[in-house]
């Protein structure tokens, strides 16, 4: 998303409250905010538990993004994006620097103000693999310390700046490119002619299967892998989207899954990055908290965070959600399982 961001909260159906237990990165305990839980369907009593608590666990960063938990490692990893860096976080320990220069590697300074990494994930040999803004690529991080090309060209030009990007079980990579991470963003002159939604095959064919999302965000699979979610911010379509995915792994169908409008603040602010959980409940971050919506479309409820939140990532022993919202990280524990686990 866009470097800029800015949050006005506004909630009028409370129906439980959610205390967040408050820590920084020194460790030093500070004064506990109350938030809502929004609960508009009982489905929803089956995957927040009424007593749930929202802790922040690292704070300090400038605009957090794109976690992702190592099952390997027991830690927590995630990019803050205007200072072109990856994070790590474990139980326990100080919340360190695991990768500088996650997204820019330029000798000079960078033009814009989000050089850095946004998405990541792990590949089957556990190898991280970013969305890298700055150099404009999927990088892969191998054993030996070194950030690989794995897509960075698609028919002649280059990609604008992948935003997020999900695994499929057979070894493909999708992900979001929008152009938030160019210096001037859609009025810069070397973005690519659309903001697609590619594959990259296991081969390291790059195929686009998706060429009229205006903004194009956060991407993931139901459990089944049959149907893909997209999230847009276009102002005129603030929206999670839903596609069919055929056999050889491209798409049709593409359809409004759910209108995201009511929270959509300007510029380019709003569904963001999400999950699924083992049931196929999307838990969408969006300005102002996390949305949860049933298979079947309908809005389950809301955390309601208070903050610019972006995005999200199943951790732990699966049912703990972590989340990544302006400057800070937070996890809850929820009764449901993220999906891959």
């Amino acid at each position: 998303m866009l470097g800029v961001r800015w949050f006005v909260f506004a909630v009028a159906t409370v129906a439980s409250c959610l205390v967040f237990a408050d820590r920084a990165l020194s460790g030093q305990a500070s004064s506990a905010v109350r938030a809502e839980i929004i609960r508009l369907d009982p489905r929803i009593d089956r995957l927040v538990p009424k007593d749930a608590t929202l802790e922040k666990i690292a704070d300090g960063f400038t605009w957090v993004e794109g976690p992702v938990w190592s099952k390997q490692g027991g830690y927590l990893l995630f990019s803050d994006i205007p200072a072109n860096a990856v994070y790590q976080w474990k139980p326990g320990e100080e919340t360190t620097v695991f990768l500088k220069n996650s997204g820019y590697s330029g000798a000079t300074p960078f033009g814009g103000k989000e050089p850095g990494s946004n998405g990541l994930t792990f590949d089957a040999d556990g190898h991280l693999v970013l969305c890298r803004h700055g150099d404009r690529q999927i990088g892969r991080l191998d054993s030996d310390g070194v950030i690989r090309v794995v897509a960075d060209r698609y028919d002649g030009y280059r990609i604008n700046s992948p935003n997020d990007l999900v695994f499929t079980s057979n070894g493909d990579l999708y992900f979001t490119d929008p152009p938030f991470g160019l210096p001037n963003v859609f009025d810069d002159p070397q973005k690519a002619p659309v903001q697609g939604v590619y594959r990259v095959g296991k081969d390291g064919t790059v195929t686009r299967l998706i060429a009229d999302i205006k903004a194009p965000n956060g991407i993931a699979f139901s459990p089944d892998e049959k149907t893909l979610y997209v999230s847009d911010v276009d102002p005129k379509r603030a929206a999670w989207l839903a596609y069919d995915v055929k056999a050889d792994g491209t798409v049709a169908n593409g359809r409004v899954f759910f209108d995201a409008t009511r929270w959509r603040k300007d510029p380019f602010f709003g569904p963001d990055g999400f999950k699924v959980d083992q049931q196929g409940n999307l838990f969408g971050a969006r300005p102002g908290g996390i949305s949860i919506i049933a298979p079947d479309g309908t809005l389950l409820g809301a955390i309601e965070t208070g903050q610019p939140t972006s995005n999200v990532a199943w951790g732990e022993d699966g049912r703990t959600l972590f989340v990544t919202g302006g400057s800070a990280v937070y996890r809850i524990r929820l009764t449901t399982t993220g999906a891959g686990y």
